[in-house]
């Protein structure tokens, strides 16, 4: 068996399929790939802090925070939240390229739990997430950023951030195995920039004309960014709307939402492949 078709890192034995370990397998997998060839999450890494720098230094002077505060501190949890959408296109291109060299056909031949293999590429993804977040944490301390809430107020931003990588992952998977040929995956990596821009991650809605700024504010990723900025202690946009208000329980229930929607599909459609 090739290196394509079998799992590197860990061995799917014969025997009774088991969800946690063969889902671990799946991860160790997509793991050793990366240590073959960690260009491509390098540059992703690379791309997240250059974007950072941008808004940072070369536009962040002609852009101004609502009631006052600092660009850089509005900013950065706005860019966590960005990362984490750009983290569709990679979970995107990971599954369809496993779809178009057989190895997502050849796990469905072996004696392998349906799920592992989609649960094996949520948690790599996710730890590829938390290295993300690290990085981008650095470097928002290093460009002045500050959290300046507790530590526990500060930890439960960063489960929001991860919490809506979670879920994103399941939409990227779902994306994955319907979506054939580059074309189609850069059209998901085309789309990333739009839903990211019409969000308060980079300005507030109330900049924007009405009918896009409530559009704006029902943005799932403007939930998680509202709420990890009030848990960080950083300027928000302000607003006196429903949605503001809410933002920490909509941080969680927009990402529960998206699993509930796009965890079943996933699954169906990994069992339909080939059908």
């Amino acid at each position: 068996m090739s290196s394509a078709t079998l799992p590197a890192g860990g061995d799917l034995r014969p025997g009774r399929p088991s969800l946690a370990g063969d889902s671990l397998t799946l991860t160790l997998r997509a793991l050793a790939q990366w240590r073959r060839d960690p260009g491509p999450l390098l540059g992703a890494l690379a791309f997240n802090v250059l974007i950072l720098l941008m808004f940072a230094y070369l536009f962040g002077g002609a852009l101004q925070v609502p009631g006052g505060g600092d660009y850089r501190e509005f900013l950065l949890p706005g860019m966590f939240a960005m990362t984490m959408l750009f983290g569709i296109s990679q979970t995107t291109v990971a599954v369809s390229a496993d779809a178009e060299r057989g190895v997502t056909d050849r796990l469905r031949s072996m004696p392998v739990s349906r799920l592992a293999p989609l649960v094996g590429r949520a948690a790599a993804d996710m730890l590829f997430a938390v290295v993300t977040l690290a990085v981008m944490l650095l470097a928002g301390l290093a460009v002045g950023w500050r959290a300046h809430g507790g530590p526990g107020d500060t930890l439960a931003a960063l489960g929001l951030i991860l919490l809506l990588r979670f879920a994103l992952a399941w939409v990227g998977i779902y994306l994955g195995l319907v979506t054939k040929g580059p074309g189609a995956v850069t059209a998901v990596q085309t789309l990333e920039f739009p839903l990211g821009f019409l969000s308060s991650a980079f300005v507030a809605p109330s900049t924007m004309p009405g009918w896009l700024g409530a559009v704006a504010e029902w943005n799932p990723l403007s939930a998680t960014v509202g709420a990890t900025r009030e848990l960080f202690g950083n300027p928000g946009w302000g607003g006196d709307s429903w949605v503001t208000a809410h933002h920490p329980l909509l941080a969680v229930l927009w990402p529960l939402a998206l699993i509930a929607v796009f965890l079943p599909l996933s699954l169906r459609r990994y069992r339909a492949l080939g059908g």
